[in-house]
């Protein structure tokens, strides 16, 4: 590896000399770092131009690297980056070897914080019960339940398929929030259990027909989106805004 890596550094060392307006005084450190995922950094610290690379890109063929340092530097540089560098990058990534390299890393590496499915005022296992014998005839396996660590605004849940997990924001543990506003997110998150995430060439859809459809089913869907399009605004400290939110808004807060 040790050869790859400097016929690595040597690509991006060249690429640098390339840029205009590179100060050839600085030193470069690049290095594979284990992330969770794949994820890619560049800074410049104290003269030093910073390269730190996903350990699960270190086999990747020579080219493979030589667009990825061509994105890296002109992004350092405030250069355009060329949209078929870009492209040539995510089909890269894309491919099953290394998406499944990613999701072993995050099974691996990541790590959740849970605080527990008892909150102060909402028990989210009461709601999973209920509605996992309601609407889905007790057919969802039992993941974790946990309220997020802080109160969050921008995202209200989520589920992680990883982890088999649902984390549910802390801001909804509060008596002004009715029960079945927490019980429509509980559900939501529950249908991303029923409705897994496709990857069809290469881009991922998380809510599909019919998860939508499925979605509806809930009996106080109106009645839920209403509340959060009416109040959320009110509530959420980060995210103040006069009047009326939009129904764009609501799924921003439930996308994921």
């Amino acid at each position: 590896m040790t050869n790859e890596l400097d016929k690595i550094r040597q690509i991006y060392q060249e690429t640098l000399t390339a840029i205009k307006g590179y100060d050839k005084s600085r030193k470069l450190k690049l290095e594979f770092y284990p992330y969770v995922g794949i994820r890619n950094k560049i800074f410049l610290r104290e003269d030093v131009i910073h390269v730190k690379l996903s350990n699960i890109l270190q086999d990747a063929p020579l080219e493979f690297h030589q667009i990825l340092a061509d994105i890296l530097i002109k992004k350092l540089y405030r250069k355009k980056v060329s949209p078929a560098a870009l492209e040539v990058y995510q089909n890269f990534i894309k491919q099953t070897e290394f998406r499944n390299k990613s999701l072993e890393a995050r099974k691996t590496r990541g790590r959740k914080i849970l605080t527990g499915s008892k909150g102060k005022h909402y028990d989210l296992e009461e709601f999973f019960v209920v509605l996992n014998e309601m609407y889905f005839e007790n057919t969802i396996p039992t993941p974790t339940l946990t309220w997020s660590p802080k109160d969050t605004y921008r995202i209200l849940g989520h589920y992680d398929s990883i982890h088999h997990t649902i984390s549910i924001s802390k801001s909804l543990d509060e008596l002004r929030v009715p029960p079945y506003v927490v019980s429509y997110v509980v559900y939501h998150e529950m249908l991303h259990i029923k409705h897994p995430t496709k990857i069809i060439n290469g881009r991922r859809y998380s809510h599909t027909t019919e998860f939508r459809r499925d979605e509806r089913e809930f009996s106080d869907f109106v009645e839920a989106e209403e509340w959060i399009e009416r109040h959320w605004g009110e509530i959420s400290s980060a995210n103040k805004r006069k009047g009326k939110q939009t129904k764009s808004f609501i799924r921003r807060l439930l996308d994921f």
